[in-house]
Parts: C-alpha cells; sequence; structure tokens
C-alpha cells in the first residue's frame, strides 16, 4: 500500500521475529521518496511543516485511549499559548464547537495535504482565511490539563505528524 520494502519495515521497525507481529501494532513506514504537489501549494512559505505549538506531546500517532485510536499528536503546553498554521494555505473549516473536538481549525495547504488543530481554547480564523506558515490561528486553554490535537492529512487519510515535523 505505501510502497515500503519488508526488509526496510523489519528494519526500521527492528521486527526480530515477524510471527510476533500483532493486529493494531503501530509500525512505521519509512519516506521512500519525496511527494512531489501536484498542484501547486496556495502559498510559497509552505514547502515544511512546523509545530504549531510548543509543549509536551501526551498522546502519539496510534495509540489508544478509551478505545479511540488517535489519528494525530496531542501537545500540552506549558501555559496558555499561541497555535501556529503548521503551513500557510486557506481555512476551510473552523468551529468553536465540533463534537469530542471542541474548537476546530481545518486548513488546506493546497498539495493535498490538511492540517487539523482541535480541542484550542480560542480560534481566530474563519473559513475562507488565508494564512501564512506560522500565523497565529487560535490560542490553547488556561487550564493546564487542557492540550491541542493536531493531525497532518493526505487527503483525508490522517498521518503520522511525526514524519512531517522537524
Amino acid at each position: 500500500m505505501y510502497g515500503a520494502d519488508l526488509d526496510e519495515l523489519i528494519r526500521t521497525n527492528h521486527i526480530s521475529d515477524v510471527s510476533n507481529v500483532e493486529t493494531g501494532q503501530l509500525i512505521l513506514i519509512p519516506r521512500r521518496q519525496q511527494i512531489t504537489p501536484s498542484v501547486t501549494p496556495i502559498q510559497p512559505d509552505s514547502e515544511s511543516f512546523i509545530w504549531p505549538v510548543k509543549g509536551r506531546v501526551v498522546a502519539y500517532f496510534g495509540s489508544v485511549s478509551d478505545n479511540m485510536t488517535n489519528r494525530g499528536i496531542n501537545i500540552q503546553p506549558n501555559a496558555p499559548s499561541p497555535i501556529v498554521a503548521s503551513r500557510g494555505g486557506r481555512v476551510i473549516f473552523s468551529s468553536p464547537d465540533f463534537s469530542a473536538y471542541g474548537k476546530t481549525v481545518i486548513i488546506d495547504h493546497g498539495d493535498g495535504f490538511l492540517s487539523v488543530y482541535a480541542r484550542g481554547g480560542e480560534v481566530f480564523v474563519k473559513a475562507g482565511d488565508t494564512v501564512l506558515r506560522g500565523a497565529v490561528i487560535g490560542r490553547t486553554g488556561s487550564r493546564g490539563s487542557e492540550y491541542l490535537h493536531f493531525e497532518i492529512r493526505k487527503g483525508y487519510i490522517p498521518q503520522n505528524p511525526k514524519f512531517y515535523l522537524p
């Protein structure tokens, strides 16, 4: 599915016995080639992703909690902090209360990638806005238990942000 060589998967994941790989086990898939955008990105500065907020990662991609698989990463800042656009693009969704995600923003980067910012304390952008990489799009909450849920999607398929963030 990803075009990765089986031997390379085994080496990358330090798998000593392939018969012990279990369903649901987190497997890292090495990137074998640079993805070339089929559409020109909306913003010329959007060639790479940056961290949307400074803080500690408290849940990783693929982790399971309450029978829910995390499709992004959860970042807990030390204090209320600005949330910045991880890449430039156009805001295609902004909601003050989107189901379990709470305050949510989705940015289309114009090259098949989307980024999702959820559970923030405040949202400063609306659908249709164009943002540059690093532009403040919101703010994290004031309680220490709050975190930012961040996803990177290729099309609508969640990707592991670890492979895209510096």
